[in-house]
């Protein structure tokens, strides 16, 4: 609109007075100066409409004074395994801190993660500085008792724990459900309520004949037939997809934890809900379970006073629609999250966060984990 006024009246009338030899000269300029002072107006006007006005970046974080900024020192990568550290506003849109490895960082950060398997068996020294007063450090462990070496060396060493425990100071759970709205992107939509055509399937690498789950499943196949992958069996591409697609075929999953203790449930409870199958979990007790999953999602070997009877349900279930809809048609309500490690280092800045100024410790760590 200024741009038309301009050309039109204000510059293009003055510069016709000056073509005019009975124009006085004064008269002119008057005009150009209010054609500079009308320009700088609309100018000012559109500059203001164009910028002041236009919301900002969903990428940039919201600012608030009271949003106190956390950085956290991840000691060592677990396992030894370099990854790229997330940018945690970016990734997860948790405002406020930063992840860093880097240990000259070291008495500057607020936090320090340990993870256990790796300052367990000694391929990682602990900071041989003092801790510095207001720091704090987490214990982060994904293994069971079992497989945690070394517990005993770290009473009264940490200040928060990080694990899959629920009563832990930061809960760390290999994945959760999310509730969907109208069955998008729900479960459901990815594996109808099909019926597979085999049975029951197990995927087992780490086999040892004093496991429980090795002496179950040896009572079991006694009354049902059990496909067996891995390098306990039958042969089976490397990767998860590849398991993903196994499972598809089959009715029932066998998800076994290699050691039984609280709250211990891993990834292979979850392979089994993303692909179909309804999973016969081995574990904690089935109210850790339904911590995660709807009661109908899975069954427990403690439902059933012996294995004969798990295994008769078990076929009871293959041939009959409304049992198999009773354990699937929950699927259409939600979808699975999956947690990886960067996400959880970023959520424990708001723990951190919220505990600052308390120097309290882990008094008895061991006892704690091994309960």
């Amino acid at each position: 609109f200024s741009a038309v006024v301009l050309k039109l009246f204000w510059i293009k009338y003055p510069f016709l007075l000056f073509l005019n030899p009975r124009m006085k000269r004064g008269c002119a300029l008057n005009y150009v100066l209010c054609a500079v002072c009308t320009a700088t107006v609309f100018l000012t006007w559109e500059i203001s409409v164009l910028y002041l006005h236009v919301p900002p970046s969903p990428r940039l974080p919201p600012i608030s004074p009271r949003l106190s900024h956390i950085t956290i020192l991840l000691w060592v990568h677990p396992f030894g395994v370099v990854a790229p550290l997330p940018d945690c506003w970016k990734q997860f849109q948790i405002n406020g801190c930063m992840i860093t490895d880097d240990k000259h960082a070291y008495r500057q950060v607020d936090a320090v993660i340990f993870h256990h398997r790796d300052i367990g068996n000694g391929r990682a020294r602990m900071p041989t500085e003092p801790r510095p007063r207001s720091q704090k450090w987490i214990w982060l462990n994904h293994e069971s008792p079992t497989n945690s070496p070394g517990l005993q060396q770290f009473d009264r060493v940490f200040n928060l724990t990080m694990t899959y425990r629920v009563d832990s100071d930061i809960y760390i759970p290999y994945g959760h459900l999310i509730p969907v709205v109208n069955g998008s992107g729900s479960l459901d939509q990815t594996t109808s309520l099909h019926r597979p055509s085999r049975l029951l399937a197990w995927v087992v690498s780490d086999w040892s004949d004093s496991h429980a789950r090795v002496s179950f499943y040896n009572e079991l196949k006694r009354y049902v037939n059990i496909d067996v992958y891995g390098s306990a069996g039958k042969p089976l591409k490397k990767g998860i997809e590849a398991v993903l697609e196994l499972l598809r075929d089959y009715m029932f999953y066998l998800a076994m934890e290699n050691s039984q203790h609280t709250d211990y449930i891993t990834e292979k409870l979850w392979n089994a809900v993303r692909a179909g199958a309804i999973p016969v979990v081995l574990g904690p007790s089935r109210q850790s379970y339904e911590r995660l999953l709807p009661p109908e999602a899975f069954i427990h070997v403690d439902d059933f006073p012996t294995v004969e009877e798990l295994a008769q349900y078990l076929n009871k279930v293959m041939q009959n629609p409304d049992l198999m809809k009773h354990h699937l048609s929950w699927r259409q309500n939600y979808s699975v999250h999956l947690s990886t490690r960067n996400e959880l280092y970023c959520d424990a800045c708001e723990v951190v966060r919220r505990t600052r100024g308390q120097t309290s410790v882990v008094p008895h760590l061991k006892d704690w984990f091994c309960s």
